[in-house]
């Protein structure tokens, strides 16, 4: 990867000129099943972006699951920049909403008093779910009844088609629009792509600029996105396997206080849940994994990891975890757990 950054051939893709961010997009479009695709600096902008283009009346709605990234972690751009509203849903269990909530939170168009409803966002995987295809196919009769626009936040969509066996260009073609990432799972140092018709890049890009995301000589960049998706697609079912066996590590310990649900660990992400009337907490759990404190090999090592809220840690496996990094993290999970958890025996 670092070999085709120095290679890359660039140009000024402010006037699109870069040929190989010409590449890139012309290969995720295909692989998507677009007309067309924009390189951006990150999902959160891709997302802003979709919503911009599609919420293209003052005042209008859109609407998503309450777990969802665009709501929890997107500094609520979607009205701190493009004015747009977020109503959101109950998230269910397998990631889904209520599909009977949706249709009937959905405005009355002839009605001055009410916003406008323009706009569903689904996010797939959603904490490491794969969200259900057949609901998808429910909730496209739903946005065909009232002429609603749909918005994938696809971050992790590759690792749903590894895992499920799905294509990624039909988890794709009930979308308007689709973003899918190029780091987290797959590698490359930056960067992500939106996916539409060619009027809705066309648009985007002019979004694009307004939000600074116009960058020149970028192809260097690009270049790490070709081979990910040449070269790390593929490999993304090792990060599936290493989730759950961690996860599964974690629940033969038998623990009182922390626990994951297997069912939920799809992909590459685990949530490992925290008893909080244990008296231990999320961040304290979190905290401990950060540190090497004793003079214990086990100890020795350092998780990188995040607590969610007081009762989720998330953990993730990604690009650089081989086998060996998997194994020293199973032996200071149990210590940690140990220690927290001294009715854990190891």
């Amino acid at each position: 990867m670092r070999k085709a950054m120095f290679e890359a051939e660039v140009g000024d893709d402010v006037f699109d000129e870069d040929p190989t961010v010409k590449d890139l997009q012309k290969k995720a479009a295909a692989l998507l099943g677009k007309e067309d695709a924009l390189f951006i600096s990150s999902g959160t902008m891709g997302n802003l972006i979709a919503i911009m283009n599609h919420c293209n009346v003052r005042g209008s709605e859109a609407y998503c699951g309450d777990k969802s990234h665009v709501v929890l972690h997107e500094q609520g751009g979607a009205a701190q920049v493009a004015g747009v509203s977020l109503r959101t849903l109950p998230n269910n269990e397998d990631g889904t909403f209520d599909l009977k909530k949706l249709d009937s939170a959905i405005r009355n168009p002839d009605s001055i008093h009410e916003p406008v409803s323009k706009l569903i966002l689904v996010e797939n995987t959603l904490n490491g779910k794969i969200i259900p295809q057949s609901w998808i196919e429910e909730l496209m009769v739903v946005v065909k009844k009232h002429n609603l626009k749909t918005h994938l936040d696809g971050a992790r969509l590759w690792n749903v088609s590894i895992a499920s066996g799905i294509s990624i260009e039909k988890l794709a073609a009930p979308f308007d629009s689709v973003t899918f990432c190029l780091s987290k799972g797959l590698g490359a140092p930056v960067g992500s792509v939106l996916c539409g018709s060619k009027s809705f890049i066309v648009d985007a890009k002019r979004k694009r600029k307004v939000l600074g995301g116009a960058m020149r000589q970028v192809g260097i960049l690009a270049a790490a996105g070709l081979v990910s998706l040449e070269e790390s697609v593929p490999r993304l079912a090792e990060d599936h396997r290493r989730a759950i066996t961690i996860a599964r590590a974690i629940n033969q310990l038998n623990s009182k206080i922390f626990s994951v649900d297997l069912k939920t660990v799809h992909t590459n992400i685990i949530m490992i849940n925290v008893n909080a009337d244990s008296g231990v907490s999320a961040m304290a759990f979190m905290n401990r994994l950060h540190q090497s404190i004793d003079d214990n090999s086990d100890d020795k090592i350092i998780i990188k990891c995040f607590a969610m809220t007081e009762t989720f840690v998330r953990m993730v496996l990604y690009y650089d975890i081989d086998d060996s990094m998997m194994d020293a993290a199973i032996r200071k999970l149990r210590y940690v757990i140990n220690l927290l958890d001294p009715q854990v025996q190891i």
